[in-house]
């Protein structure tokens, strides 16, 4: 009918709602941390700025929980071992997270060059050489020790990994049980990846390039999800929970860290509520929806916006706590806008072009597993 309302599709409300929170909180710690506007505006808000450049940082955990859990849900929503098609799910992965990665990457590159001819700061990166595009591109620049072009291009490259980990797990699991129904096996192995993560690697920063180091985080999100399948027992349920518990809680034990705290949090809520769809409703969560949609837009070009906003109120605001701290909401709003922009006109064409792509090359998203494993609940 015309002029009838259409209802909104539901969608995982609360994953939105964290996705939405962390971003900007990204947004702002790189703000306060790299300046030079924070360094007026600490003398106006200096408990403020002080923990946006500090702690806000832990913020990137909800969304490695989150990678978790969602990664759980596309490769094996029931936890059982087995995927047939590893490498064409890799590809899948990469040719999501790449492109788009890139194109912010390309873009860092030219805001580094403008902003260089207003301030000298070092926020700007050296000019970028061939050899550091290609190990961008390749999701590689942590691991082969090329400084990244942008803040937060160290995040994109640690998600990879981090979800090759996980379809490599579960295909290796299923060669080894074969046609054999072990429900137990991948929620061991993760639980074991988690405890090796949270007792060693987390606690050594020189492993901070590789998806060991933040394993802890994303093996939390991946139980949230198979603990919260309600088709299970509650025995099933318990046993999952203080499977995961024991290595979580011993990690914090050794050595208390706030990001894994942090993590334990995201998961637990996860687990309440993360499988909760909602039609979402109203203004508020029609921005919640919004601003969750566009996350990893405002993930990779928040950076040069802020750097090009920086430069500007460098070069021709005067130095007052009061105005550069008015730059920063601007840099803010910029970054938000501009993911508007990079998502509908950047990122969604890419991921249209590269899923055309895939279709051509037969490189599509993973197979459904077979029935005699999707079938089979933890029980």
């Amino acid at each position: 009918m015309p002029g009838a309302q259409t209802t909104p599709p539901a969608q995982f409300g609360l994953i939105n709602l964290l996705k939405a929170g962390a971003a900007q909180l990204i947004v702002l710690h790189h703000l306060a941390f790299y300046g030079p506007m924070s360094d007026q505006a600490r003398l106006l808000l200096p408990d403020l700025i002080g923990w946006l450049g500090d702690s806000a940082r832990i913020a990137v955990q909800v969304f490695l929980v989150i990678g978790g859990f969602l990664a759980a849900k596309s490769l094996s929503a029931t936890g059982m071992p087995g995927h047939d098609q590893p490498l064409r799910a890799i590809w899948h992965r990469y040719a999501k997270l790449a492109p788009p990665f890139l194109a912010a990457t390309l873009i860092a590159v030219v805001a580094s060059l403008l902003a260089s001819e207003w301030m000298t700061h070092d926020s700007i990166s050296e000019p970028a050489t061939v050899a550091q595009l290609l190990a961008h591109a390749l999701l590689l620049h942590g691991v082969l020790g090329f400084p990244s072009v942008s803040a937060g291009a160290w995040y994109v490259a640690i998600d990879f990994q981090l979800y090759v980990m996980m379809v490599l797990m579960l295909w290796l699991g299923g060669l080894a049980v074969g046609k054999r129904v072990v429900p137990w096996l991948m929620p061991f192995v993760v639980t074991l990846g988690v405890a090796v993560s949270l007792l060693y690697f987390n606690l050594e920063s020189d492993w901070d390039n590789w998806g060991l180091y933040f394993f802890g985080s994303y093996g939390l999100g991946i139980m949230a999800w198979w603990a919260s399948d309600r088709r299970l027992d509650s025995g099933t349920v318990l046993w999952l929970l203080t499977m995961v518990a024991l290595p979580a809680l011993s990690g914090l034990l050794l050595e208390f860290r706030s990001r894994i705290a942090l993590a334990v949090i995201v998961a637990c809520a996860l687990f309440l509520f993360g499988r909760i769809k909602t039609t979402s409703q109203g203004r508020g969560w029609t921005v919640v929806n919004e601003l969750g949609r566009i996350s990893y837009s405002v993930f990779l070009i928040h950076f040069p916006v802020c750097l090009l906003v920086n430069a500007a109120f460098t070069r021709f605001v005067p130095p007052e706590p009061e105005l550069q701290a008015f730059g920063m909401l601007v840099a803010w709003g910029a970054s938000l806008a501009a993911g508007v922009v990079f998502c509908n006109w950047v990122e969604n064409p890419l991921s249209r072009v590269m899923q055309r792509l895939s279709e051509r090359f037969a490189v599509t998203a993973p197979k459904p597993l077979p029935a005699r494993v999707s079938a089979v609940s933890l029980r």
